[in-house]
């Protein structure tokens, strides 16, 4: 999973990256600080694989990974061009989805490129610019199914769908915002507009709101526009964030506790991208490693084997599984399978969060 985050320049975009990657990016407050994108890979916190690596003492514990995209900040015009336009837009193509940072709070000291804080203003700056990139691959995709039209009737519909989408497009909505049938998300699946891509807002507030988020006035205001995007907001303090990357897990959990925050903003922002892209974790648990597969809702049980490797796939026989819930209450796959709760499921099983897994296969 590739998560992009971006904002306008001194929004707390690259504070950001750096709390949850603790990967150093250049942090300065002058405009376009961040050129070419830095990258994190951070381990998704689980505690599935941490209660799991507890009974089985693994010679190797490897956790989902997440690499996050910290990508350059821009301007009014960057589909025309301006500023990093163009770098911007071509890493944004590469991200699975996006997440805006979006200055919620007053600081005299800190330059906003445009001179006041409005955070609406920053987000539509920012979805204007994806917004008119995809009216211009629209356009392109129009004219082609056009030519494709005069020998084969099957391109009327994607025409048809185009043009609507384009409609929209040109009203100020994203994509995103667009309810399709399945057949036309099939189609609108091949022209890789930037405006689909699942999008969550960070609302960057100040120390003295993180009880009450909701009484900004900002955070008011980036919820209700996110309704209609179909988008999801995590009002967070960028800057306790940093404080936090900085400390270990005791310490991390008392600050955590003193604050009266349960999680940090990282844990929040994994599980809620989660959601965005529809997936899960199924694991896999034994003396040689405890490990957990990143996997999309619906998968089948064959192809979660082909996550781990595809002759596992192609000669997938069965698996035998144990829900994580029933391992850690009963304590021991032996008081599992007393009990009868392991269970064999073949080609068809549709994969569940927190399945613990162990593949039968012949090739």
């Amino acid at each position: 999973m590739k998560i992009g985050i971006v904002g306008l320049p001194n929004v707390g975009k690259s504070t950001m990256f750096n709390s949850i990657t603790k990967a150093g990016a250049e942090c300065a407050n002058y405009p376009f600080c961040t050129i070419e994108p830095n990258i994190g890979v951070v381990a998704v916190p689980d505690e599935r694989v941490d209660k799991l690596s507890e009974i089985y003492k693994p010679q190797k514990v490897t956790k989902a990974i997440v690499e996050f995209v910290d990508i350059a900040g821009l301007v009014k015009g960057a589909s025309k061009g301006e500023g990093l336009g163009n770098k911007f837009l071509s890493h944004i193509r590469e991200v699975d989805s996006i997440v805006q940072v979006v200055r919620c709070f007053e600081d005299s000291n800190i330059v906003h490129v445009d001179g006041s804080v409005n955070p609406i203003r920053d987000i539509e700056t920012i979805n204007y610019e994806l917004i008119f990139a995809d009216i211009e691959t629209v356009d392109k995709r129009i004219d082609k199914a056009k030519k494709m039209l005069k020998a084969d009737k099957k391109y009327q519909l994607e025409v048809e769908l185009l043009e609507k989408v384009k409609a929209e497009l040109e009203s100020g909505k994203s994509a995103r915002s667009i309810e399709f049938n399945e057949e036309e998300k099939e189609i609108i699946k091949e022209v890789y507009l930037l405006t689909t891509k699942p999008i969550l807002y960070i609302a960057n507030i100040a120390e003295e709101d993180i009880e009450n988020p909701e009484s900004n006035k900002y955070v008011k205001e980036v919820i209700e526009y996110a309704k209609k995007e179909k988008a999801e907001v995590i009002p967070l303090c960028v800057k306790i964030e940093e404080e936090l990357s900085g400390l270990d897990e005791q310490d991390k959990k008392e600050m955590l506790e003193a604050i009266g925050i349960e999680e940090s903003g990282l844990d929040k922002l994994i599980k809620k991208s989660y959601d965005l892209l529809g997936l899960m974790s199924f694991l896999t648990a034994g003396e040689p490693e405890v490990r957990a597969w990143t996997i999309k809702k619906g998968t089948k049980a064959p192809q979660a084997a082909g996550k781990i490797h595809s002759d596992i796939e192609r000669g997938f026989i069965k698996a035998e599984i144990v829900s994580y819930n029933d391992l850690i209450r009963e304590g021991t796959m032996v008081a599992v399978k007393e009990k009868g709760l392991l269970r064999s499921e073949g080609k068809e099983y549709i994969m569940q969060d927190g399945d613990i897994v162990l593949f039968k296969f012949n090739v």
